[in-house]
């Protein structure tokens, strides 16, 4: 049977210049990089070359990236040491967020009785900056924590024009980047951000490991205690292999960045005409412009379609989604399109894909096909 993979948002598939990374350094540098022999030594070198490779790509300094486990480990370790000791008092997000943060903001407003604002969003899923300019004019410390590229609709966020919004009102400002580092050119010299995360598995490469960005003097404290790694933020042995395998992916997404982009592009592009063709009446959920490896849309089926619609491309071998790969085993819709739809569209089928390079033409070709059968 064909096999389909169409939810890169969920997680992508290592680079075998990655598996190769990081085959190596199993195999030869597998030493504990606090130890001061040679193999620590060697590990330790390992690390904060990776850690010099990241930071070149961002524009920023190596002492600013803190790896982690991935983007809610970082999430969570930014918004909570912002509160416990930062005095932030006050936290501005939206509805449409993560779920690593948006349940990370519920649990610091119940245990410490902190400030939630909710900035609006627009029909279209972007964020409503005219609403966040009103909301900041309230004098409290406050963080705004506003994802980058959404990771169900592709709405992208213009961070730069955030940042100059928040520095006005001298608020901090925390960014999930998730779906956009490696896919995008992120530059910490120019946007004024205070902290942004990353998972490697987004960017093809491996599970279980990402980095947070946290500008200098930003005076955040450890959520993890029982060492002097990570320069005291964030105990525990590093794993040497998954960062290493982390910022040759990351590497080699930056060098191959604008080729790469085109041809995913082109792929969105294709299938948004296909869609067209063969189901005129379906909608975008957010814009064409959208970020350009995800595309959500609802399809102009009948609703008795929609509880087997991804069961029925599973079968087909087919992999989408509709929605975060967090929450993909709730019936409820998704907290994302909520925002944006209606509730008869919300009993609609709606589907989000996901692309990368790996992806093919005759790939969009079988999805259509089968979404025809499907529909008969």
């Amino acid at each position: 049977m064909k096999k389909v993979y169409l939810d890169n948002a969920s997680t992508s598939a290592m680079r075998p210049e990655v598996i190769q990374e990081m085959t190596k350094v199993m195999t030869e540098d597998f030493g504990n990089p606090s130890s001061t022999h040679s193999f620590g030594r060697n590990g330790k070198t390992i690390l904060e070359l990776s850690r010099k490779s990241i930071a070149k790509h961002l524009n920023c300094s190596a002492q600013e990236i803190i790896f982690t486990s991935g983007g809610t480990e970082a999430d969570n370790w930014i918004l909570r040491s912002a509160v416990e000791d930062l005095g932030v008092k006050r936290i501005i997000t939206s509805r449409i967020e993560h779920h690593a943060v948006l349940y990370t903001v519920l649990a610091l407003e119940s245990d410490y009785g902190i400030q939630v604002d909710y900035v609006n969003v627009n029909p279209d899923g972007s964020i409503d900056l005219t609403h966040l300019s009103n909301l900041l004019s309230e004098d409290k410390k406050t963080i705004v924590s506003l994802m980058h590229v959404n990771n169900e609709t592709g709405t992208i966020l213009d961070l730069e024009r955030v940042g100059v919004i928040c520095r006005q009102y001298s608020a901090l400002f925390h960014s999930d980047t998730v779906q956009s580092i490696g896919k995008t050119e992120i530059d910490l010299q120019k946007i004024p951000v205070n902290f942004i995360v990353a998972s490697a598995h987004k960017f093809h490469g491996p599970k279980g490991v990402g980095f947070a960005f946290v500008r200098k003097n930003s005076g955040l404290q450890p959520l993890i205690f029982g060492g002097e790694q990570e320069k005291g933020l964030r105990a525990g042995t590093e794993a040497v292999h998954q960062i290493a395998g982390m910022a040759k992916a990351l590497a080699v997404s930056c060098e191959n960045l604008n080729e790469e982009r085109d041809y995913i592009s082109g792929l969105k592009t294709y299938l948004i005409g296909q869609l067209e063709i063969h189901f005129p009446d379906f909608r975008i959920n957010g814009k064409k412009e959208d970020f350009y490896n995800i595309i959500n849309i609802i399809l102009p089926f009948s609703s008795d379609k929609t509880s087997m619609l991804l069961f029925s491309l599973d079968m087909k071998g087919i992999a989408v989604s509709r929605g975060s790969a967090c929450q993909s085993g709730s019936i409820k819709p998704s907290h994302v399109l909520k925002e944006m739809l209606s509730e008869s569209d919300l009993k609609l089928p709606n589907l989000r894909i996901s692309f990368s390079h790996y992806n093919t033409k005759e790939d969009i070709d079988w999805l259509i096909e089968s979404l025809k059968e499907i529909n008969n």
